[in-house]
């Protein structure tokens, strides 16, 4: 099982994505607009719990501004090869890697496919060692940007979001063949998996949801604490559910207080998009804030945020360059109000 690339039109050679920095708006602009930003100072003590701390957020735009060299990235990001390939109407970019021939080495196929709001260059620092192992096994890596992400052209229409990431995957024409998702990148692994279960090998999720949904369990989470008796709940239950670090702590409460940008995507993300759009700053506190706060919940107690102990400046500004230079953070955000619009598990690629 390798991977062969299938378009409406049959199987087509597709062809190789370069990120020359002359293709980018120049930078002098990014500069510019770096340079007129408007500072809230933050309250005292506050750390992360507000969002992201403006008094480190200085700290890493000038890093931006003066030490950050985007043609170094660029030299990265074009370390493997690039393409895209027309899927439905849509341009769809993808990294695809194949291993180096050795002898009596299994090769598998593997699709890593990011979420928001990442992007390719998340798996750039796994991809030699799934790609270029000495072990028995090696894997033969495609990873795709999702459409309206980065380098992937974003749909025009609505209802566009919703399956391409699907077919996506069915065009790959393999005969078997791995996925791992993350975050809302996630709908295309097990969307395409389900839909079609003898292509896909296995799946592996790093987020992972549940249909514990209905009036039922509504009532039971409101009632259960003061009637335990009414919904069958015993007190063990009642502790385990309600305590200071019991479930409706762990995860409702928890989920509430960090899921707030997810409400704003799934309603109105133009409106929002539009200033972060606009800022590169402004770009960078709203996806860096999610770097911090979703590795580790603790990293809101710092003004930090932490996140100089996971990540370099230098990756996460990439990261963030890929959103600015592309001008897809908008694009992006639809995708939630895409999905999100109606139920989720009456759509076409769930059943």
């Amino acid at each position: 099982g390798t991977f062969n690339f299938v378009t409406t039109t049959g199987l087509t050679q597709v062809f190789f994505l370069l990120l020359h920095h002359h293709h980018h708006p120049p930078l002098q602009d990014l500069y510019d607009r770096i340079d007129r930003t408007r500072y809230t100072e933050p309250l005292e003590d506050t750390g992360f719990q507000y969002g992201f701390n403006s008094t480190y957020l200085k700290k890493v735009v000038s890093h931006w501004r003066h030490q950050f060299n985007w043609k170094k990235q660029i030299a990265i990001l074009n370390k493997y090869p690039q393409f895209k390939t027309n899927i439905e109407g849509l341009d769809v970019h993808f990294i695809h890697v194949r291993p180096p021939h050795r002898e009596g080495q299994r090769v598998l196929p593997l699709m890593l496919v990011h979420g928001w709001p990442g992007s390719v260059y998340e798996f750039y620092r796994i991809l030699p060692l799934l790609t270029n192992s000495l072990d028995s096994l090696a894997f033969e890596v495609i990873c795709p940007s999702i459409p309206g992400y980065g380098f992937s052209e974003a749909p025009h229409k609505q209802g566009e979001d919703s399956l391409m990431g699907h077919k996506h995957s069915l065009k790959q024409g393999c005969q078997t063949h791995s996925a791992t998702g993350a975050a809302f990148g996630l709908q295309r692994g097990p969307n395409g998996s389900t839909e079609n279960v003898l292509c896909v090998k296995g799946l592996h999720l790093n987020m992972l949801t549940n249909n514990m949904r209905g009036f039922g369990v509504l009532f039971s989470i409101l009632i259960g604490r003061y009637l335990p008796w009414l919904v069958g709940f015993t007190r063990e239950d009642v502790r385990r559910l309600f305590g200071s670090v019991g479930f409706m702590e762990k995860n409702i409460y928890e989920i509430i207080r960090e899921t707030g940008y997810l409400h704003i995507q799934g309603t109105k993300p133009d409106s929002a998009g539009c200033g972060v759009n606009d800022s590169p700053v402004g770009l960078a506190a709203y996806i860096l804030e999610k770097f911090s706060t979703w590795t580790d919940f603790n990293n809101r107690d710092l003004e930090d945020g932490g996140l100089e102990r996971k990540f370099t400046l230098d990756d996460l500004l990439t990261n963030i360059m890929i959103y600015w230079t592309t001008g897809s953070i908008v694009s992006s955000m639809r995708f939630y109000k895409e999905n999100l619009k109606t139920n989720i598990d009456n759509r076409l690629d769930n059943q």
